[in-house]
């Protein structure tokens, strides 16, 4: 699959790592317990996996 730039809203996130647990390549839940992106770059698909709508693809 491609990657595409991705954002995670922090203040959606409730850090429940789905998405973590899924893309573990591209996203990482970070100390303060919600998800970050590792490298800003991820599989679209996060978006689909995220139960609060958080991960959006930038175009």
């Amino acid at each position: 699959m491609d990657k595409k730039k991705i954002k995670i809203d922090k203040s959606l996130c409730i850090g429940c790592g789905a998405c973590a647990g899924t893309y573990p390549d591209d996203i990482k839940i970070d100390d303060d317990g919600l998800a970050a992106t590792i490298s800003g770059v991820g599989e679209a698909d996060a978006v689909d996996v995220c139960p609060v709508g958080a991960i959006s693809v930038e175009e």
